[in-house]
């Protein structure tokens, strides 16, 4: 990000807005992209996604001085709507089409989500040197043109059948559950939003400040500072493996929220008791992150009866989730900067994790029998 902020003249400021952009798309285009499934159905969705990925990623790469500047935004918020639509269509597709297998299904998108992330930090650097910066993030749309030849190829591929016993579908005329004003007066609708906003939140704020809180409360080298993201980041893929095997066998959802809840809650508590021990706190973070959006989602796709539901559960839950995370970085860092320390702000992150574990217990709590 340096290199861009460098390369298109931009002060601290609009280069921390173009980093922001990606995460106020999550929460503002949500509800557009339930729409935007529920017109043209959720395999054309994600065609959609892929074709906005590579437009958005070229658009960004290209132009200099106030041409690049304007490209490089436009180019961020085609590339954050785009990936908004992603981020809703798999939750749906899961639920509908892997009724069964919910959770191993929301691990697996979880996983490449997460490998996708580490090998983009991994290797922007090393193109950008050999590319230039404007190459390194042009060079990213061949992955999405490659995932959307083989997306293409595989639904075509598809026979046309009817949808399983049981699968959620989308009907004519919606039942009054699953309009947005049902979806909304549901209480599991705000508590797993609640749940996803400190979840979005805490990540957040650990990708955000991590490095320099390290830096400055244990005097860790910047260089291992900076690479302390790579086990929260790696460790997640790990998360989002586990919570699958272990719902597999047969242990209580419940059981597996107030685990993950609890490893996510030992990084600012770790780091408030017990610094020195900082890569346990953040290994175990990096498990309880992964984990925890196979939880969420998983819970969601439990708890919707249609397609139609589910969609605008999962913009709701991502919608709210996504505008509270956009402000994690300058909340803590105002929090830091009027405390003069990090101890003020591992509190607000220890209260948004408890806050998140609380959420989760109540979510996977055994839905009371209807009389009648």
């Amino acid at each position: 990000m340096a290199d861009v902020a460098a390369g298109l003249g931009l002060d601290q400021s609009l280069a921390g807005l173009l980093v922001g952009i990606p995460a106020l798309c999550f929460s503002v285009v949500a509800p557009a992209a339930s729409a935007l499934i529920g017109r043209v159905g959720p395999y054309a969705a994600v065609t959609v996604a892929l074709v906005g990925v590579i437009a958005g990623t070229l658009v960004r790469s290209v132009g200099s001085g106030t041409a690049g500047v304007v490209a490089a935004f436009a180019g961020t918020v085609v590339l954050g709507a785009a990936i908004t639509v992603g981020n809703v269509v798999v939750p749906v597709i899961i639920a509908r089409d892997f009724p069964a297998r919910t959770a191993s299904a929301t691990g697996l998108y979880s996983s490449v989500m997460n490998v996708g992330s580490v090998f983009a930090t991994s290797f922007t650097a090393p193109l950008a040197a050999l590319l230039g910066w404007q190459g390194a993030i042009a060079s990213w749309s061949v992955v999405a043109a490659v995932a959307l030849v083989v997306w293409l190829v595989t639904t075509r591929r598809l026979p046309s059948r009817p949808r399983p016993a049981g699968t959620p579908a989308d009907r004519p005329a919606p039942r009054p559950g699953d309009t947005w004003a049902g979806v909304l007066r549901r209480p599991v609708t705000w508590v797993l939003s609640v749940a996803f906003a400190g979840q979005s939140f805490s990540y957040y704020a650990v990708t955000g400040w991590l490095p320099e809180l390290l830096r400055d409360l244990l005097d860790v080298p910047a260089t291992t500072a900076g690479n302390a993201a790579a086990p929260f980041q790696g460790l997640a893929i790990a998360g989002s493996v586990l919570v699958p095997l272990v719902l597999a066998a047969r242990v209580p959802m419940r059981a597996v929220a107030a685990t993950t809840g609890l490893l996510w809650v030992a990084l600012p508590a770790g780091l408030l008791l017990a610094p020195e021990w900082w890569l346990l706190w953040v290994s175990l973070s990096g498990i309880a992150q992964g984990g925890n959006f196979v939880v969420i989602f998983t819970v969601v796709a439990q708890r919707c009866r249609t397609v139609a539901q589910t969609r605008r559960t999962v913009a709701a839950v991502q919608a709210f989730g996504y505008a509270v995370a956009a402000t994690a970085p300058s909340v803590i860092g105002a929090v830091h900067g009027l405390s003069g320390g990090w101890t003020a702000a591992l509190l607000v992150m220890l209260a948004s994790t408890l806050t998140l574990g609380v959420a989760e217990l109540v979510a996977t709590r055994r839905p009371r029998p209807t009389r009648g």
